[in-house]
């Protein structure tokens, strides 16, 4: 009986040694449990930020995971200090295991497994540590920690055995979170203390590695006298390793925290973010299937669909593929993006705008504000608009999200959207504390005037500046290529350049009698007889275009404006499409007015040039994309008529604002002075705006686009113009021939044999 017990212990005993032999071989290779692969583990924290650069080689901004803007360091920009401060407090025998400490393992299991005691540290050396960062999710329960333990275990030893000791450290510290943003030492270091981690001192590296217990425990921004103290028992440990005196510690354990140059982190950091949100929406965007679209973003899939198809960039990193097949993140593969901005153009555009709209229109609309009944909304607003627009914003805010997602019922939160509270408003000067409704706050919030603003190269499409508004943190829908608005009279050039690609020429006489089409009779011009189409553009006539709309098939003009990158296959064909109520981008528009400028040629908006991985392999490269429209001299014929607009036009008053060199451009107003906008054409340089409201009903009574647009954009190039450094001045010319006209007789063309002139391009 003794040896049968005997025998069955030994068998019991073999059976668990091989049963746990089998566990380990099983979770090794990643058989029995989610381990990571060979490739992951040769680089295991390719998680970095992707950096994002102007054409002129500065740094405007990166993309990174919940906001977190981590970028590596190597091991040579380490302090000293920051590595034997880690070593001596997290692992003191760092330099002597395989990845376990069996002493300190075992420390761990008598002292807190069976004493109770909870100083005892819990026996995770560096590398394990490091494993439980880069492979392990947040266990939820005290059994799936247990569960973890083991495969931590075995990835630490993995790790051991792939990297050096110095190569780990690294690692380490690059991926640890030291809290408000600062994601790896790299970053916190120009967070915290606005320094390279080469240059931290011997305190200010201990402070980082005593973080590493529990940072939110010891954040220095909430508990300073916590982390202080936390940070001397990191020095007394590096004095009790041999790192340091008994001297330097009396004089580092006294030194003040000093975070007077701590600068908080934000993923809006840098110069364009609207350009940089809207690049980062272009390039991770998903294939568009409709069923993903709500019913009433139908245009917003069409345009997304032809995108995704013509566009290489919209969609890279869901169209392209790593080494190991999975797709590219622009969060985490470390991407340098170099994009079409130029710095020095994105700043005069930035104040441009702001300027304009802040500093000089919005002061007149608080006024004007002052006499409307429910302002901001004019009163020609009707109440169900005016609850439809403030209902849509209250549902689309943080606030309604949040108490929906805590399951509050829609009365709770119509409740508590009428109910005052203390708040911060957004004012241009820095913000002012009130009492009141959330109801309220959405209305003041509409009291301020949004704008959008593009600046392309014509010749390439570059777009070399790009603002979506006049402050990102507080207004942060785009409008220079996410929102699409009204165009009004800016429409017209492009009916104009049918007309003389098709054999009109600038001074061909065109009827200006005002007659009804269809029961449709637009207002504005209708003097009689007749006047010469550059007259027609220069004056922004209505009834002039309303006539040569007549000529052609409003079919055909949906498809001409499609050739000119305008996305208005969906809109509905309309003799009314001459006057502008086609809603587009401001980007869209300004690539549409390249085509003028460029001979002929039209120039898709390219935003990037090129893509590299962390190593400056070249990813992607983006080449100017462009499709031949008018002929050369149709283009010169509508370069002579969009300075007529500028000498004699809509847009004159620019002659009196000190501009003296060849310009071009076209105003544009919507009904009842909803939108305004003014695109500028300079041999160098195309760039327009809008100005209006955040709602439709939130508008001027009176004002055009010559008032209120066009001064932005002459801001804009007075400044361009002023920095030399640029390459572009006020003695540019067009590539018109000086001789050139554009009213030969001999190639003029009875305006009334253009009825089937879009023939050719259907």
């Amino acid at each position: 009986m003794k040896n049968k017990i005997i025998k069955w212990i030994w068998i019991t005993f073999a059976a668990v040694i091989l049963f746990s032999a089998a566990i380990v071989v099983g979770a090794w290779n990643g058989w029995i449990c989610d381990m990571p692969d060979f490739k992951s583990l040769q680089n295991p924290v390719d998680e970095y930020a992707s950096m994002v650069y102007s054409s002129d080689g500065k740094l405007i901004g990166q993309y990174n995971v919940a906001r977190a803007n981590r970028r590596a360091a190597d091991y040579k920009e380490l302090s000293p200090y920051i590595v034997e401060a880690l070593v001596a407090t997290e692992d003191e025998r760092f330099y002597e295991h395989s990845g376990i400490d069996a002493i300190g393992l075992g420390r761990a299991i008598v002292k807190r497994g069976f004493m109770g005691d909870v100083s005892a540290g819990g026996g995770s050396t560096i590398t394990q540590q490091l494993a439980k960062m880069l492979f392990s999710e947040t266990a939820k329960t005290v059994t799936d920690r247990l569960l973890q333990k083991p495969v931590e275990w075995l990835i630490a030893v993995k790790l051991e055995k792939q990297f050096t000791k110095e190569e780990i450290i690294t690692m380490y510290l690059n991926q640890f979170n030291f809290l408000n943003g600062a994601y790896g030492i790299k970053t916190a270091s120009q967070i915290y203390f606005n320094k390279k981690p080469s240059d931290l001192t011997r305190a200010e590296c201990a402070l980082f590695v005593g973080m590493c217990k529990n940072p939110s425990y010891f954040n220095p921004l909430r508990h300073p006298e916590r982390t202080c103290e936390r940070r001397n028992v990191v020095l007394k440990q590096m004095v009790k390793a041999g790192y340091l005196t008994e001297e330097e510690y009396e004089k580092d354990s006294k030194e003040e925290l000093n975070l007077t140059n701590y600068k908080p982190a934000s993923h809006k950091d840098g110069q364009a973010p609207y350009f940089r949100e809207f690049l980062r929406h272009y390039m991770m965007a998903e294939k568009p299937v409709r069923e993903n679209y709500p019913s009433w973003q139908k245009v917003q899939y069409c345009i997304d669909s032809a995108l995704y198809v013509r566009d290489p960039l919209f969609g890279w990193c869901t169209k392209n593929h790593k080494a190991d097949g999975s797709n590219y993140n622009i969060y985490t593969d470390g991407l340098k993006i170099y994009t079409s901005i130029d710095t020095r153009m994105q700043k005069y555009a930035e104040e441009a705008v702001f300027e304009r709209v802040a500093v000089e229109l919005q002061p007149s609309f608080n006024r004007y504000c002052s006499g409307l009944r429910y302002a901001p909304f004019n009163n020609s607003a009707s109440r169900r608009d005016i609850e439809r627009d403030m209902n849509r914003s209250w549902k689309n805010s943080e606030r309604y999200n949040r108490m929906k997602d805590a399951g509050a019922s829609e009365e709770e939160i119509a409740k508590a959207y009428r109910t005052p509270i203390k708040m911060k408003l957004f004012t241009y000067d820095g913000g002012k504390e009130e009492t009141m409704t959330p109801e309220d706050s959405i209305r003041y919030m509409k009291r301020f005037l949004r704008a959008g603003f593009v600046s392309m190269d014509p010749t390439t499409g570059d777009v070399k500046a790009y603002v979506g508004g006049t402050d990102f943190e507080a207004f942060g829908y785009d409008m220079a290529g996410q929102g699409r608005r009204q165009v009004g009279s800016t429409m017209k050039p492009f009916l104009y350049s049918l007309m003389v690609q098709n054999g009109m020429s600038p001074c061909d006489p065109v009827s200006n009698v005002r007659k009804s089409y269809g029961g449709w009779c637009p207002k504005g011009g209708g003097g009689g007889g007749t006047v010469m189409l550059k007259q027609g553009l220069a004056q922004s006539n209505n009834t002039v275009a309303a006539y040569l709309m007549s000529l052609i098939d409003p079919r055909d003009f949906l498809t001409w404006l499609d050739l000119f990158g305008i996305p208005a296959y969906y809109q509905t064909p309309s003799m009314a499409l001459c006057l502008g109520p086609l809603e587009i981008s401001v980007l869209n528009l300004i690539s549409g007015y390249t085509t003028f400028v460029n001979d002929g040629l039209h120039m898709s908006p390219r935003l990037v040039t090129k893509i590299t991985d962390q190593q400056g392999n070249t990813l992607a490269e983006f080449a100017p994309r462009m499709n031949e429209i008018l002929s050369q001299e149709a283009a010169w014929n509508m370069q002579i008529m969009l300075q007529g607009v500028v000498n004699t036009g809509t847009a004159r008053r620019l002659r009196g604002m000190g501009f003296t060199g060849e310009i071009g451009g076209k105003t544009g107003t919507t009904n009842d002075c909803t939108d305004f906008w003014y695109v500028g054409v300079a041999p160098k340089l195309v760039s327009g705006g809008w100005v209006g409201g955040e709602e439709r009903d939130v508008h001027f009574v009176t004002g055009q686009g010559a008032e209120q647009a066009l001064p932005m954009w002459a801001k804009y190039m007075k400044k361009v113009y002023a920095d030399q450094s640029l390459g572009i001045s006020q003695s540019d010319t067009f590539s018109v021939p000086k001789k050139y006209d554009g009213c030969d007789k001999s190639k003029r063309v009875d305006s009334d044999q253009l009825n089937d002139i879009t023939e050719i391009y259907n």
